[in-house]
This record gives C-alpha cells, structure tokens and sequence, in this order.
C-alpha cells in the first residue's frame, strides 16, 4: 500500500529549477494538496520565469514566496495557516519581500485571506496565474493585490510548463480544469470552476516534448480526466449548442488515449482521477488495445452504500459501480484499481459502513485513500446538511476502513509475486541506495538490486520473488 493513502494532503513541496542567468530575483514555490496543485505549480514557474525569476529552495533568498494551496479538508488549510506563521520573522527581516497564496483555499477565501493573514500580499485563484505580472507590480506599488476570477476557457494549453524537481522520467500534463459534478462534500466546483478541455493538439505536442527531454511517463490529469471533451473549446455543459460539424468531430476521452498513446508510443501513459458516473467502456478498451497504456486506474467510489452515494449527490449506484468493475476487469484481466472513501457522512449508519466494508471485498482494491468527513464551509453538504457522526464513531469506522484495505493490499501484493514485470526505474530505494525502486503497470512500488548498466528512466525485466505489505521485492530477471 502507497504511504499516503491514510492523507492525501501532501506537505509543503518546495521546487527549483535551473536558472536563467539573466533573471536577478528569486521564487519560493511550495505546493500542498493533489497532483493538479503540483502541476499548476509548473504553469506558474514558467509565467515568473519569462519575468526574472529563478526558483529557489532557500525561503530566505526569496524575494516572492508562494503556497500554491488545498482546500479539500480542513487539515489542509490549517497546514498553509502554520506555514505562513512561519514567514512572519522573514517578512520583518525582509519587508519587500512578496508573500502570496494560490490556488484552492485563496479561491474559497477570496479577500478574507487578505483580512485573516497580514502577512499577505497577494491572492490568486487556479484561473488568474496569467495575472500573475500584473499583480505582482501592484505589490510593488504597495498594494494587496488579488484575482479569483474563475474562467470557463483557461486551460493554460499555450504555456510550457517548468518541470519543477522531479525525478525527470514521470511528469504530468493537464488536460481537463474544473468539475461540473456537484458532489454535495466537495468544494471543488466552487475553487476550480466549470469544467473545460484542453486543445488535443497541446496535449500531445506537450507528450512528444516531454519524450524528446527524455521522459518516460506521463500522467494526464484532471479534477475528472474521463469528462474530456474536446469540440473547439468552451465548457463541457455548452456542447449542446455545438455545430453538428464540432459533434461530429469531437475527442472524448478515450479518443484522446488513443491519440496520445500512437503519438508517443515509447511513453508510459497513466491517468487521474476518474469518475464512475463518465467512465466509459471504451477506456478499459484503449487500455487493453495499447500496450503504453498502463494497467491501473483511480476510481474513487467514496462510499459503499447508496444511502450515502444520494446523500453525496454522486451520479452512480453502488450496483453500477461493481457492474463497471466487473466489465473492466473481462476487458482488462490484470488491471489493478485504488479508491477514495469518506467515512461518517452526514446520516451514516452502521449499516451505510457495513455496505461501504463489503464492496471493498468485492472489488480488492490494490490501495485507498480514506479519510473521516471533514465538513466543509460553502458545500451542499455544509449548507444542508448536519455533522452529525461523533468523532469517535467516524474514527471507530475509518480505522476498520484502513484496516481493511491493509488485507486487501497485502492479498493484492501477492498476485504479484513469482511474476516478472516490467518496471520503470523512477529512483533510487530510499532504505537502501543500492537498489532501485520503480511500479510495475498497476502502479505496485518494486524494489531491486542495481546492476551495471542500468539508469534512472530504463524499464526493466523483474521478477517478482517476494512482497511487503506494501512494496514488492525483486531482482533483475535473466
């Protein structure tokens, strides 16, 4: 099982870049939350970099600091609020400096942000990074400076973005922004606005661009990958009033897979998050009709019983969830899936929990990201709504969760093992330096022994002789 499957709030991620010899000042960039915080991240660099800034790792070099923020759960914002006391000393030593937020929780705050944290000068939602130079010189001009404004065009599909630290082998490419799903816990919809698509053509210049600097894998990413739809532009809800020319030749999502996996067919293509209501056949399809296609896919049910799916406004059932497993798994035989499940919604029932317990057995998820309801402010749920499972009872309920998938990803390791796979070196083993580490297709960490020969990006035959609990054990196979 994958480390941070109990949060998947990540802690502060601080990148840098190669310098431009030319730029004089210096960027902090820290990031928290989902693998779209991180790849925003890449956008802004690249907007800061064409404005004289070097990224730094040392927060006291820095003439800008920015968090890059979440705001799915409340642990998520009172990390950022911990982070920014921390500047407090800095910013007194260095009154010029420039501290800003983006992203989730400065969307959800808006000037509240300004208000609450004194010590900010700028706040800049997920759609206004191109603002970014404009309000950069109010501060200048001793202004608070702040743009939410949410777009229904932004995809940023014209900025290359500044691979920040990284492993260069696996990067990340945004291909939708936005969700249209209302799920009545999330505060996504209002942070990150309507969902929309990106231009095809960039993303598969970006892959082909990302092969030529020697990467091996990329994931495609959105709030809801599986809601590609690509007509010319515009929000997804808008393809009703499409020409029947634009009906006729638009790209979903599978027909993006497979646009993309022909286009660079060296690369390892994975993808996330997907969601069950827009998941289409089709995909598992291009999975199986492409061997670059890896074997894995994220597919959060968030709950077992269907109770809890209405109560959550999720557009799925808990019978047309197995059913799409249950076909996925005829059309890909060894496809692997993770979830995410949110324990003690508002209402649940031991019964609702027993039901969530039981289609975990069903699927045997590979691993999971579970957490206890965290309610949150401006959500149907918040506004509708009580909190009503003691703490307690939610705690009770999600470490029988936790547990749970513990079986589950042990008895999944283990189909794994008298296997040889093909894995991608990503690294070296953090517990051992003389072993590399890498993930088979279904996304299992591999470690094994370093031979001569080979480097970090190779894919390379390893069987399988052992596992962990949550890491396979192998050696390079003959």
């Amino acid at each position: 099982m994958q480390e941070k499957y109990i949060d998947e709030t990540k802690q502060g991620e601080a990148f840098a870049i190669a310098e431009r010899p030319e730029n004089s000042k210096k960027l902090f960039l820290e990031s928290y939350g989902c693998q779209m915080n991180f790849s925003d991240s890449e956008i802004v660099a690249s907007i800061l970099n064409e404005q004289g800034y070097n990224t730094t790792l040392k927060v006291e070099e820095a003439d800008l600091i920015l968090l890059n923020t979440c705001s799915i759960r409340e642990k998520a914002e009172q990390t950022v609020r911990m982070r920014l006391a921390q500047f407090k000393n800095l910013k007194k030593q260095k009154p010029n400096m420039t501290v800003g937020v983006l992203g989730c929780m400065a969307e959800r705050l808006k000037t509240k942000f300004l208000e609450e944290e004194q010590l900010v000068d700028l706040v800049v939602g997920p759609d206004a990074y191109r603002d970014l130079p404009n309000l950069l010189k109010e501060t200048e001009d001793g202004r608070d400076a702040i743009n939410v404004i949410l777009s229904k065009e932004e995809t940023y599909a014209d900025i290359n973005p500044v691979r920040l630290g990284g492993n260069g082998v696996t990067a990340f490419v945004t291909i939708t922004r936005g969700c249209d799903n209302m799920c009545t816990f999330c505060v996504v919809p209002f942070t990150r606005g309507r969902e929309r698509s990106r231009d095809p053509h960039s993303i598969i210049q970006e892959c082909k661009n990302l092969l030529d600097n020697g990467y091996k894998e990329i994931t495609l990413l959105g709030q809801n990958v599986d809601s590609y739809l690509w007509y010319g532009g515009g929000p997804k809800k808008d393809f009703v009033k499409a020409s029947e020319m634009q009906k006729a030749t638009a790209v979903d999502f599978a027909h993006l897979l497979d646009l993309v996996a022909k286009a660079v067919p060296e690369m390892r293509i994975r993808f996330s998050t997907s969601n069950p209501q827009d998941m289409s056949l089709d995909v598992f399809r291009m999975i199986a009709k492409h061997d670059n296609i890896c074997n894995y896919v994220h597919l959060p049910v968030q709950s077992g019983s269907n109770n809890m799916l209405l109560a959550m406004n999720r557009q799925h059932t808990r019978e047309e969830y197995l059913d799409l497993i249950k076909k996925a798994k005829e059309i890909v035989p060894d496809i692997a899936f993770s979830q995410d499940m949110i324990i003690g919604f508002c209402n649940e029932t031991e019964e609702d929990h027993q039901d969530t317990l039981s289609l975990m057995k069903e699927v045997e998820y590979d691993y999971g990201y579970m957490f206890a309801y965290s309610e949150r402010p401006g959500t149907p749920a918040h506004k509708k709504m009580e909190d009503n499972i003691p703490f307690e009872v939610k705690q009770k309920r999600l470490n029988e969760v936790i547990e749970l998938q513990r079986e589950l990803s042990r008895k999944r390791m283990e189909t794994y093992v008298g296997r040889t796979h093909q894995i991608l070196i990503e690294g070296t083993s953090r517990k051992n330096k003389n072993q590399w580490k890498g993930r088979n297709s279904q996304n299992a960490v591999c470690v094994f022994d370093v031979l001569e020969g080979q480097k970090i990006g190779d894919i390379v035959n390893v069987f399988v002789y052992d596992n962990t609990q949550g890491t396979l054990l192998g050696r390079t196979a003959e």
